[in-house]
């Protein structure tokens, strides 16, 4: 049975899903949360199905070991290959949200007959599952993806704000797959930490829908329904752990995180 003072788990396979970490810490000061981020095996994009499903289930073990009422799988990829073995495998010992149903609910509210841009990893974008769950959804959106598989590392590695990442995002941007879009989708977790270039390069004439912000409003949504949500007035902890400690991880979660990151090393074999 799930209790309300139970820990948020969140997991990654580096730094993106801090910007989904940070949302719910804005979201939901009072709630504990437990990030995992698998930098020994990142980026997820560019792995095969059954190799990301092996690392989340491996995840998902150290999550429930830390009480975890909820597991938030904060990354597009290993929610488009794991979702659905996860809350199987996770059943009724914690709640189970992706990165991706949330976004997908805004775009069928706010975006019917539109163009919509979308950008992740190869194995987000060849998967087609926004395309699938608009379709199952009955909508007449139009959306143009393009993988973008040099975004994820550059970032892991710390090029955010610099003329290589410029250069980067320009060269993509630029795809003729993507002309003519009201709005473009950051189908990685890792993106809204160059949502600002993005923003510029399409002059603010486009809407960058980042989804950090949505999946919080829908995990404090699930909260309340699951009548799970920590009621204490006190500020919840944060606790990192990393399968492998990088100084970009580091460096980031401190970033994001004003106050004494606790960060520590996890064995993750395979």
């Amino acid at each position: 049975m799930m209790i309300s003072h139970q820990p948020i788990g969140i997991f990654d396979s580096g730094v993106g899903g801090l910007t989904v970490a940070h949302a719910v810490r804005t979201c939901l000061p009072h709630e504990d949360i437990v990030y995992f981020g698998d930098t020994l095996h990142l980026p997820y994009g560019d792995k095969s199905v059954p190799t990301i499903q092996s690392y989340a289930i491996k995840i998902c073990d150290f999550l429930l070991k830390k009480h975890c009422k909820v597991i938030l799988i904060a990354c597009n990829s290993a929610s488009t290959a794991a979702y659905d073995l996860i809350k199987d495998y996770v059943g009724e010992q914690a709640q189970v949200l992706d990165v991706i149903d949330p976004v997908v609910t805004v775009l069928a509210a706010h975006y019917t007959h539109a163009n919509i841009g979308l950008i992740g990893t190869r194995q987000t974008v060849s998967s087609r599952v926004y395309e699938n769950k608009l379709y199952a959804l009955n909508q007449t959106i139009h959306l143009k993806s393009l993988a973008t598989p040099l975004l994820a590392p550059m970032i892991e590695e710390g090029y955010c704000h610099n003329k290589i990442t410029q250069s980067v995002i320009e060269e993509y941007l630029h795809d003729p797959v993507l002309e003519n879009i009201q709005a473009l989708v950051l189908a990685c977790t890792h993106y809204p930490l160059i949502k600002d270039q993005i923003s510029q390069f399409y002059k603010n004439k486009v809407e960058v829908i980042d989804g950090s912000v949505l999946v919080a409003n829908r995990l404090m949504q699930l909260l309340l329904e699951k009548n799970i949500k920590n009621e204490q007035k006190k500020q919840g902890e944060v606790h990192f752990y990393v399968s492998d400690y990088t100084d970009s991880f580091s460096q980031s979660a401190k970033l994001f995180f004003q106050d004494k990151i606790q960060l520590e090393h996890c064995l993750f074999e395979g």
